[in-house]
């Protein structure tokens, strides 16, 4: 037997209902940038470890992902688990002066959603241009 639904029942709002905003993009951020440090930075680090404990001949293979043919491998990953750094503090500071009352008027909140994707890319690039300058 079918059952009748009124045709007046409201709906819940789903992804295509809302417009794409900077706040949306900032919250699904902070998510992936802390999946990706718990996840990525931690494999890479407990690596690092291992290498370590392993002797010379190891922790020469771990350097020959970041310094040898493999480097650009390397750098790809240093530089998305620094960006996620940046982007996740940025966002986090951002919460914390949401946490205490404040930046809930929409105009401010969206400047400073804005703001932390600025500050994650601009300090990811001032991060890496020191690293690479520092070299030469």
């Amino acid at each position: 037997m079918a059952t009748v639904r009124p045709k007046n029942r409201p709906t819940s709002p789903h992804l295509q209902v809302w417009r794409w905003g900077p706040n949306m993009l900032v919250s699904i951020l902070h998510r992936a940038t802390g999946v990706a440090m718990g996840t990525v930075g931690l494999a890479l680090f407990v690596w690092w470890l291992a290498a370590l404990s392993g002797g010379e001949d190891s922790y020469a293979r771990f350097l020959s992902w970041f310094t040898g043919p493999l480097a650009p491998v390397g750098y790809l990953f240093g530089i998305g688990l620094s960006y996620a750094l940046f982007q996740h503090v940025g966002n986090g500071v951002r919460h914390f002066f949401m946490d205490v009352g404040a930046n809930f008027e929409l105009k401010g909140n969206r400047q400073s959603a804005i703001a932390t994707i600025v500050f994650g890319v601009a300090a990811t690039v001032l991060l890496w241009a020191w690293l690479i300058v520092g070299k030469q």
